[in-house]
């Protein structure tokens, strides 16, 4: 029964994720009342009132797929970002890059997995669509689907800090592994300017 318990439980990656896209997304849908924004086929005609953590609980409810997903998902939402800068990520495209990535992440990282007409009821859009948003993706991010098992810690330990600069650190002497936390300088590609125009808020 308790393991039962343990595979309902949402995993910390779920919060720390949607914590750090909230943020993107608030930032880049002030920037855009102040510089226009090109819209893409991720683009909805308005905000969706369920939220971004809502929606990754979700997806992780009924996908059935492992937690590393999410931090690979992560990952292809950072490349596609970098390449399509004119499409940053806002309240209105904000889902549908999501449930996109997972899906695709899915289909890279897991053995079994469902097909694109599950996640479209998943993620509140049609199958076609969502076979639309595929492809986009796909071409957007460049077919860059290889993730190093260096690369997904790199991410991993910016999905923490995000996590650490959210929530008040207890008043006790920290781990060692945080204090080595708190010193790695995460790097996602060459140009690091690129990416904290994208995802640094």
């Amino acid at each position: 029964m308790a393991e039962l318990a343990e595979t309902t439980a949402m995993p910390k990656v779920i919060t720390f994720l949607s914590s750090l896209l909230q943020r993107v997304a608030e930032s880049n849908d002030l920037s855009q009342q102040l510089y226009p924004q090109k819209v893409s086929i991720f683009h909805g005609l308005s905000r969706p009132t369920i939220s971004i953590q809502n929606y990754l609980e979700r997806i992780f409810k009924y996908a059935n797929c492992s937690p590393s997903c999410f931090v690979v998902a992560f990952v292809y939402l950072d490349r596609f970002a970098q390449r399509q800068s004119c499409f940053p990520i806002n309240s209105f495209n904000v889902h549908r890059l999501l449930i996109t990535s997972v899906l695709i992440s899915v289909k890279f990282m897991d053995d079994i997995y469902y097909n694109n007409a599950f996640y479209a009821k998943v993620g509140g859009i049609s199958t076609e669509e969502m076979n639309l948003l595929e492809v986009d993706f796909l071409f957007g991010s460049g077919f860059q689907l290889n993730v190093t098992p260096t690369m997904f810690h790199t991410y991993c330990s910016y999905l923490q800090r995000e996590m650490l600069t959210q929530s008040p650190l207890p008043a006790v002497d920290p781990p060692l592994n945080m204090a080595r936390l708190q010193k790695t300088h995460c790097c996602f590609n060459e140009d690091e300017s690129t990416h904290q125009k994208q995802l640094a808020v």
